[in-house]
């Protein structure tokens, strides 16, 4: 943790980074976040071969993605403790177009903002019936719809008392390895994306809003589940605002 940084101070460093030029990807020298300093990419990219590459790769596991990967509130013997949600949308491309067969993962906390992980530290409980991971194809409309449960807010090292809003990572597959987009979804009207130096390294405030979902009274099945609409652009003016090389600090 940066004990020589408080909120108040990185408060004013978003004020003042938000009246610089920015686009709608986050920046990644942004100096309100503090390990994107330090982490991100300072030479010019090299052309490598791709074939090497997917030679260390992740792969997507030891057998073909099944249907029940995709429902996050049954992969153990209990019942997750938290508010369950579903959340779904379309993966399109830069013309509205639908992308399918496209491997979506999910990863996040649990109800009360602590990961499955052994660098999560916080003192929050883990839950045992449930793990935060999940994935599935997109249709041949390219609708992608997981079950899960909404992920508490969880402290983080960037400064002190510092909280990341509630968000779910997203990872999209192209059609290979190398093609990998990362991002975050979050829900809407969290008092704490004013504080956020990660949500706030997107510096166009438009850009932004395309990270929030909107509730969708719709998608909620009657006295069991809330729902949530979010689709995800991966090209275009409206592409959906993408995370870099460097990763969100670990909790």
């Amino acid at each position: 943790m940066n004990m020589e940084s408080s909120q108040a101070d990185i408060n004013r460093e978003i004020e003042a980074a938000a009246q610089q030029p920015g686009g709608p990807q986050p920046k990644i020298d942004y100096a309100p976040y503090r390990s994107s300093i330090l982490r991100h990419p300072k030479q010019p990219a090299h052309l490598i071969d791709p074939e090497a590459v997917e030679l260390w790769a992740p792969v997507f596991g030891h057998r073909d993605v099944a249907d029940d990967e995709a429902d996050l509130t049954i992969q153990h013997a209990g019942t997750p403790l938290g508010e369950r949600i579903v959340v779904t949308g379309r993966v399109l491309d830069g013309d509205g177009r639908p992308v399918a067969d496209q491997l979506v993962e999910v990863w996040q906390a649990n109800a009360a903002g602590r990961y499955r992980h052994q660098r999560d530290q916080h003192p929050a409980p883990h839950d045992p019936n449930f793990t935060g991971v999940g994935r599935m194809l997109t249709g041949p409309d390219g609708t992608y719809r997981f079950q899960t449960i909404k992920p508490g807010p969880y402290p983080w090292r960037n400064h002190v008392n510092a909280w990341r809003p509630a968000h779910i990572h997203f990872s999209i597959f192209g059609t290979d390895f190398t093609q990998r987009l990362v991002t975050q979804m979050y829900f809407p009207g969290d008092p704490l994306f004013p504080l956020d130096p990660i949500y706030q390294s997107i510096t166009d405030p438009k850009a932004r809003e395309l990270l929030i979902a909107q509730y969708d009274h719709d998608v909620t099945t009657p006295e069991w589940s809330t729902g949530y609409r979010w689709d995800i652009v991966l090209t275009g003016t409206h592409r959906t605002p993408l995370e870099s090389d460097t990763e969100e600090e670990a909790a």
